[in-house]
C-alpha cells in the first residue's frame, strides 16, 4: 500500500480513505520500520510525521461522518499490541517535525501524478 499524496485525501473514495487509515494504523504500530517499497521513506523521518499525516486522514474521516477510534488521536499511541511511544522515540531522529505541507517532502508534484495515475488504473478518476 502507499500513502496517498496529501492533496488527494479529501478526494479519495471511501474504500481508499478507510484503507489509508488501516495502513497508517499498521505503520504506527508493529509495522514501523518494516520495509515496503512504496512506504520506506516514512522511516527516514520521526514517527511524529506519520502521526501528522494520519491526523489528516482521521480529520477527513470525521468530516465524512466515519467513526475514528479516539486512541489513534494520541500521537504516542501505537495500537493494542504495541507499547506507546516515549518523547524520544516519537520525535527521533529529527525532533518535533514542523507542521508544514507537505508533511513528507516525497509528496511532490511527480508523486501526485503517480498517485493520480495509480488511482486511474483502478478506475478512479480524480480531477483538480
Amino acid at each position: 500500500m502507499r500513502l496517498w499524496h496529501e492533496k488527494l485525501i479529501t478526494k479519495l473514495p471511501r474504500q481508499q480513505l478507510l484503507g489509508q487509515h488501516r495502513e497508517c494504523c499498521a505503520l504506527r504500530g508493529n509495522g514501523w520500520g518494516k520495509k515496503h517499497a512504496t512506504v520506506n521513506y516514512v522511516f527516514y523521518y520521526s514517527p511524529y510525521r506519520l502521526f501528522l499525516y494520519h491526523q489528516l486522514i482521521m480529520d477527513e474521516m470525521k468530516t465524512r461522518g466515519y467513526c475514528v477510534g479516539p486512541l489513534w488521536e494520541n500521537p504516542f499511541y501505537r495500537g493494542k499490541a504495541c507499547s506507546q511511544h516515549t518523547e524520544d522515540s516519537l520525535y527521533a531522529p529529527e525532533g518535533k517535525a514542523p507542521q508544514k505541507r507537505p508533511i513528507y517532502p516525497e509528496h511532490d508534484e511527480v508523486y501526485l501524478r503517480e498517485c493520480i495515475d495509480n488511482l486511474k488504473a483502478k478506475g478512479i478518476h480524480i480531477c483538480f
